[in-house]
């Protein structure tokens, strides 16, 4: 039967109550904790005393370091070995630079198995008999069929952001992982969301779980301000230069797709900033550069689909920009979490067209936040147009007006042109009729926005085109 710890007080003045070993709460000085998040104070003790834990907090409150130090602190003293499990690559590498300054004070080593990079290298680690592994469900199957991996001697299973493996569709390798470590072993499972279905899969391997929950499912940090605008499609390029000429600081940009990820970048960078993506399409190496560029200051902007939306961690972030209305509203929850960490107010600003009313009640219902709606600004920046850069190459490219070989390419010695963002606004007399601020009140479906207390209602107009428009198929 399950046990819960409820959201009571507790105190949370140090480190010192909780029952941690001298030498992990000397390295967690050394990393400049001084005092536990809540889901901490409630977690570690029910962690090192050896007992299930299903943890439920909001993102970016410190769920590594809950589950990272009852699993150090046993490992050191009755031996064994931990088992992390994470859905992406980030998640590892962030989990594992946690876990090694912890573990490097018990003198425990940590080996980290991910996609990206080679086998080989992982495989030296793992014969080094590492006390923690950190991976991802696919690249720990492949040292399973290989056989370089051996998890016998597992004794601390965590599994985090475990809703997430689930969206990813990873539970059949999480399933096939289970079914390797022995059933002695503790088994703690953490993340910002809780599905009921992920609840029973956990159940299934876990002995009397303790459910420790500091909020709500879904509840989103309390400092943090959330706007919306409701926005054509052809004006959420002139909003986000708007938003990023206000706020000055580190800007988090999501979108839905990665060729949505690679335009929005260019474009930024058409606007004069310093940006960066990161999305499936990049390797690891261009993802690492990337975060770290954004957390040093290289990059001021990072635009990103939701891979890195859970457990990035980004001290002071100013602002997250949901460019896309994410698919999941849980997302949602996980996006704005980039911002008002460990206690600091954040802002998080979202784009919804006309049509997504239903998908903004629905983050609203889960994230128990209004989320108000904000006036267009009617002093947007000009849009900017698609200008030609012309590459040299090709024998008659006739792609674009060329003739002979090599069209597609370029080929030698005719000419390919891509289109890129303008770097300067669409002078006045070649703008578009889009490019003019529509009034709120007009009915181009923008009229009565969501509707008060019902948001994403279309004006009338707007859904008698909409009924009346053919239906397309094929590509969007």
């Amino acid at each position: 039967m399950e046990e819960q710890i409820q959201n009571q007080e507790q105190p949370t003045t140090g480190f010192m109550h909780l029952g941690i070993a001298p030498r992990l709460l000397e390295a967690i000085d050394k990393l400049g904790f001084t005092a536990p998040t809540p889901i901490q104070a409630k977690s570690i003790p029910v962690g090192i005393e050896g007992k299930d834990v299903i943890g439920i907090a909001q993102t970016g409150t410190g769920k590594t370091l809950a589950f990272g130090v009852p699993m150090i602190q046993r490992i050191a003293r009755v031996g064994g070995r931990g088992l992390v499990v994470l859905p992406t690559r980030e998640l590892a590498l962030q989990a594992n630079e946690m876990l090694l300054a912890l573990a490097g004070a018990s003198g425990l080593r940590t080996a980290v198995l991910i996609g990206g990079t080679g086998m080989e290298p992982q495989i030296v680690q793992l014969r080094r008999k590492p006390h923690v592994i950190v991976c991802t469900p696919g690249r720990l199957i492949d040292h399973l069929e290989r056989k370089s991996a051996d998890l016998s001697d597992v004794s601390v299973l965590v599994l985090d952001e475990a809703d997430r493996m689930l969206d990813m569709g990873f539970m059949p390798q999480v399933r096939r992982i289970l079914k390797v470590l022995k059933t002695d072993r503790q088994t703690m499972l953490f993340s910002a969301t809780m599905p009921e279905d992920i609840v029973r899969i956990a159940s299934q391997y876990m002995k009397t779980p303790v459910r420790v929950e500091v909020a709500p499912q879904g509840t989103v940090a309390s400092r943090i301000d959330h706007e919306l605008f409701v926005v054509r499609k052809d004006q959420k390029n002139r909003l986000l230069e708007k938003l990023l000429k206000e706020h000055r600081g580190s800007v988090l940009v999501f979108c839905r797709t990665r060729f949505g990820a690679k335009r929005i970048n260019r474009q930024i960078k058409g606007m004069g900033e310093t940006a960066a993506e990161i999305h499936s399409d990049r390797s690891l190496a261009q993802r690492r550069e990337a975060l770290d560029g954004f957390k040093s200051g290289k990059y001021r902007v990072l635009v990103a689909t939701d891979i890195a939306a859970r457990g990035i961690d980004v001290s002071g972030l100013e602002l997250v920009i949901n460019y896309d209305i994410p698919e999941n509203p849980e997302d949602y929850i996980h996006r704005i979490g980039r911002t008002g960490r460990a206690g600091q107010a954040g802002r998080a600003i979202s784009f919804a067209m006309p049509d997504q009313g239903d998908e903004v009640r629905q983050i609203e219902k889960l994230a128990r936040v209004p989320l108000p709606i904000s006036k267009l600004p009617d002093d947007l920046p000009p849009e900017r147009a698609p200008e030609l850069h012309v590459d040299e190459g090709g024998f008659g490219g006739r792609r674009f007006g060329g003739h002979g070989h090599g069209a597609r390419r370029g080929g030698f010695g005719g000419a390919r042109r891509q289109a890129h963002p303008r770097t300067h606004p669409r002078p006045a007399h070649e703008q578009r009729p889009s490019d003019r601020h529509a009034s709120p009140h007009d009915d181009s479906g923008l009229g009565n926005y969501f509707g008060p207390g019902a948001s994403g209602i279309l004006g009338p107009a707007a859904r008698s085109r909409r009924a009346s428009r053919p239906r397309r198929f094929g590509r969007r």
